[in-house]
């Protein structure tokens, strides 16, 4: 059982980690990464629910990520893009989080079959969406940047995650 004071603390922090999910939101619509191919982003916000699932858990990650999509969505976009996002952003946290829980994976390995589920949860909303088959082309574009990106995100979170953990352990921040 927690007691009030942890409780507190770890609000505090879901608080400052959804911040950091909005805040790296808006500082992807910011870079001009625009490889021609619809649906490839960075995922800078997939940093923060990387972050939450090894420091909390599989709930606040999912509540973070619920979180994230639908508030990040209202302010940087609209319902279609809501839509999207959630449907990728809930296929990558289940998919990290069975990772995470089963222990034998890096921060890197889970981080990248989370960006690479992130893209089939959207392409499968796009199949739905434009309802043709020639929209799994896009399947190996896809893969190879969730891929990429996901890498990426995963070694910075497995770099950050000790010396958050180390603050959040002795209550600072």
């Amino acid at each position: 059982m927690h007691s009030p004071i942890n409780r507190l603390n770890r609000a505090a922090y879901m608080g400052l980690l959804t911040a950091l999910a909005l805040i790296l939101s808006y500082i992807e619509t910011l870079i001009p990464f625009q490889p021609g191919i619809p649906g490839i982003k960075i995922g800078l916000a997939n940093l923060a629910v990387l972050i939450c699932l090894y420091l909390f858990g599989w709930k606040e990650a999912m509540l973070l990520t619920v979180v994230r999509v639908l508030v990040g969505g209202f302010l940087f976009g609209n319902l279609f893009m809501i839509a999207y996002s959630l449907s990728g952003a809930l296929c990558s946290a289940v998919t990290m989080i069975l990772l995470r829980r089963s222990g034998g994976f890096h921060i890197p390995v889970v981080s990248a079959a989370g960006g690479v589920m992130h893209n089939m949860g959207q392409l499968m909303v796009a199949f739905w969406a434009v309802d043709s088959y020639s929209i799994v082309y896009y399947m190996p574009v896809l893969i190879i940047s969730g891929l990429i990106t996901g890498i990426v995100i995963g070694i910075v979170g497995a770099l950050v995650l000790p010396y958050i953990k180390n603050i959040v352990g002795r209550g600072q921040l």
